[in-house]
């Protein structure tokens, strides 16, 4: 009994310092998305000079999604205060499509980069019923992925299929694809893949198990196919709403 005591307490204390150390990055880094978000603002209402009309598009979209990563930030804070993993899903009628889109425009400055090029033939709009800030961090995972572990000069193509009950979304890459022993563990927690590490040597290993998550919670389905030197395409499902 005073063995399991003494763990209990162990692992008591083990948890409390996990919650500290990550109520003190989460503040850190709502800290830091502060200050770029009024310097953000300077620009937009040209305090800091006169700028163009496209200028002012992509800073007030920078700043908006400037915005949502205070906000997410701010909620896993709560979380982490009330010592609670459940974070709160938020859902509504909205155009996935249009939420696609904006993800992609995101990642113009990234693309170019890293000289990847995007394929996007956006579709009428698709409605399903969804938490669409974290729909939106789903496709930023899937996306982020596709560029960042693309080659140089490579493409990734995004489009949709629907039938009666649900939409797919496909973003087909032509990176350095997934070995076939390392794709049953594709989605683990923490998990990277060789390649991955040897190409991006910082990473969590979080991002796809995040995804998987998300999509399960919208009653949807991810899964992929991948060669390797031949890229990799992911497949998200999520119901649609019928009208």
């Amino acid at each position: 009994m005073q063995d399991l005591q003494e763990q209990n307490k162990s692992l008591k204390e083990m948890v409390d310092f996990k919650s500290d150390l990550i109520s003190m990055m989460a503040h850190q880094l709502r800290t830091s998305l502060s200050a770029s978000k009024w310097v953000l603002k300077m620009f937009i209402d040209e305090d800091l000079g006169h700028i163009t009309h496209e200028q002012k598009v992509f800073l007030q979209k920078t700043y908006d999604n400037n915005e949502k990563m205070i906000n997410l930030v701010s909620e896993m804070i709560d979380v982490n205060k009330e010592n609670n993993t459940e974070i709160a899903y938020n859902f509504s009628h909205s155009d996935v499509v249009e939420i696609m889109d904006e993800v992609l425009l995101e990642f113009i400055g990234e693309s170019k980069e890293r000289k990847v090029a995007i394929h996007f033939t956006k579709p009428a709009p698709i409605i399903i019923d969804c938490d669409p800030e974290k729909i939106r961090t789903a496709f930023q995972g899937i996306i982020e992925n596709s560029i960042k572990y693309n080659k140089e000069g490579g493409e990734v193509f995004v489009s949709f299929e629907t039938d009666d009950h649900e939409v797919t979304i496909d973003v087909k890459d032509t990176g350095m694809g997934i070995k076939e022993e390392e794709q049953v563990h594709i989605f683990n927690k923490f998990f990277r893949t060789a390649n991955a590490k040897k190409k991006e040597s910082v990473g969590s290993g979080l991002g796809l198990f995040a995804v998987k998550s998300i999509v399960e919670r919208h009653k949807g389905k991810i899964w992929f196919e991948s060669t390797m030197g031949s890229g990799s395409t992911f497949f998200i499902a999520l119901p649609i709403v019928r009208s």
